[in-house]
């Protein structure tokens, strides 16, 4: 019988007034039966308030370098690519190296290295400008995380570029260093388009 009281007292429940989240839920007006005690429901957790994260006219100056200077790093990705094959293959059979490939592949991979310099220190500023938003900090953290390791990779690879003429197994430890690098840098550039990106 007490059973079927407390249930009754359960299922009957009056309207608040308001807003939901501001008043406390209670069991509208009924005879209590005695021994049975009026139930009150209350919302006791407190809401957490968004901050509006204010960003610095600099974080926009270097969003834009930032992204000029990874747009300006396909097209030369794309040409050494085509000059590395070049002299890896001339190394590699003994026949002289194309004089336009030996021309331009160092001008081209300090050009890369100066971009990767300008992506690292404005990635990383704008990076630490934004450690508070939580929205998406994961998502820029593994895309800086894979550029800083695209950068060492980079750097490992120019470290045995005069070794590698000379040397079967330094050409082909440079030449993978050199693909392995740059995926893991177009692999961190594809993260942060639009269809994929997570902030």
């Amino acid at each position: 019988m007490i059973v079927l009281l407390q249930l009754a007292v359960a299922l009957n429940v009056a309207p608040v007034q308001g807003s939901p989240q501001d008043a406390p839920q209670t069991l509208g007006p009924i005879d209590m039966p005695v021994g049975v005690t009026r139930l009150v429901l209350t919302d006791t957790v407190p809401k957490a308030k968004q901050k509006a994260l204010q960003l610095s006219d600099e974080y926009e100056t270097r969003l834009k370098i930032h992204q000029i200077a990874s747009y300006a790093t396909l097209p030369l990705f794309a040409a050494q690519l085509i000059v590395g094959e070049n002299l890896y293959n001339a190394d590699a059979s003994g026949s002289p190296r194309p004089a336009w490939a030996t021309a331009v592949h160092k001008p081209l991979a300090y050009a890369l290295g100066g971009l990767f310099a300008v992506n690292s220190v404005t990635g990383a500023l704008n990076w630490w400008e934004t450690r508070s938003q939580t929205s998406g900090r994961a998502w820029r953290t593994v895309h800086a995380a894979l550029m800083l390791a695209s950068d060492a990779g980079f750097a490992y690879t120019g470290s045995m570029g005069s070794s590698a003429r000379n040397s079967s197994a330094d050409r082909n430890t440079h030449k993978n260093w050199a693909i392995g690098s740059s995926v893991l840098a177009l692999s961190s550039y594809v993260m942060m388009l639009s269809p994929f990106r997570k902030d």
